[in-house]
């Protein structure tokens, strides 16, 4: 069964929409803001480091009827201490998965998400029933935002254009959003921090130890985290199918939707977790 035509994408049922109590190395509880739709075995979709939920949603709309998606949001930019880094959330979701889903699930990272399911793929196997990296941190990114950068709104503009192959695809009020969080000096510093944290947490000398059905999807032009990647993810960790999309950039689930949900659905079938 191919992904719904664009033209005719049903709205799937919101089956749950809550917020949840996270935990991670400092004991804090900090809010996570959950949405769920269908049944099955769960698709844990994790944002990158300005994500939120809604950029899931256009695949979720295709992929919703065929397969459970738990849209997990972190408050990345509320985070203090030892949470505030790729270790602590890490923790949090890990956490998440096991006392709130209490069964494995295919996670699907994108980014710094995706880096976060490589760690759990690597020390927490017993709760991945696959892997779904996209644009995946966690071969030595440069950090992004230090504390010489200066901050300006044009700046938030063109760092998040950078994110697309085909800007007009960039969602409406992102840069508002974005630039009415990072324009706070103790969030600017969170988000550094954390990707900080990213690039000194290198995952290469690791990915063979992962035994989950991995797919790496990747959008052909990303200029965040480009092919070569991609291609060393692929060839790094046992077993792992890369597919391409075409003409996109680093958010595919934004900018290809389509073709992002149909590489899902096949993937999931052939690991078993997809309903007929």
């Amino acid at each position: 069964m191919s992904a719904t035509s664009a033209q005719n994408v049903p709205e799937q049922p919101v089956t749950g929409e809550r917020t949840v109590p996270l935990v991670g190395p400092t004991g804090v509880e900090v809010p996570g803001r959950v949405m769920e739709f269908g049944e099955g075995v769960p698709f844990v979709f994790l944002h990158g480091l300005v994500g939120i939920n809604e950029h899931w949603l256009g695949v979720v709309r295709r992929v919703s009827d065929r397969i459970r998606c738990v849209l997990l949001e972190v408050p990345l930019l509320e985070l203090r201490g030892d949470d505030c880094c790729i270790q602590g959330v890490s923790a949090m979701v890990a956490r998440f998965v096991r006392e709130q889903l209490r069964t494995p699930s295919v996670l699907v990272g994108s980014s710094f998400g995706g880096h976060v399911a490589l760690r759990l793929g690597v020390y927490d196997p017993d709760l991945v029933r696959g892997l779904v990296l996209v644009g995946s941190s966690g071969l030595g990114e440069k950090p992004i935002g230090g504390p010489r950068v200066k901050r300006t709104r044009e700046w938030m503009e063109e760092t998040i254009a950078e994110l697309f192959f085909d800007r007009s695809k960039m969602p409406a009020g992102d840069v508002d959003r974005a630039w009415g969080e990072l324009s706070e000096r103790t969030k600017a510093k969170r988000l550094f921090r954390l990707s900080r944290s990213v690039f000194a947490d290198s995952m290469g000398d690791r990915l063979s130890s992962i035994r989950a059905p991995t797919l790496v999807l990747w959008g052909r032009e990303d200029q965040i985290t480009p092919p070569e990647a991609a291609e060393q993810f692929a060839s790094e960790i046992p077993g792992a199918e890369l597919v391409w999309i075409d003409e996109c950039g680093h958010a595919p689930m934004i900018e290809k939707p389509e073709e992002f949900s149909r590489a899902l659905l096949a993937f999931g079938e052939r690991i078993g977790c997809v309903r007929s």
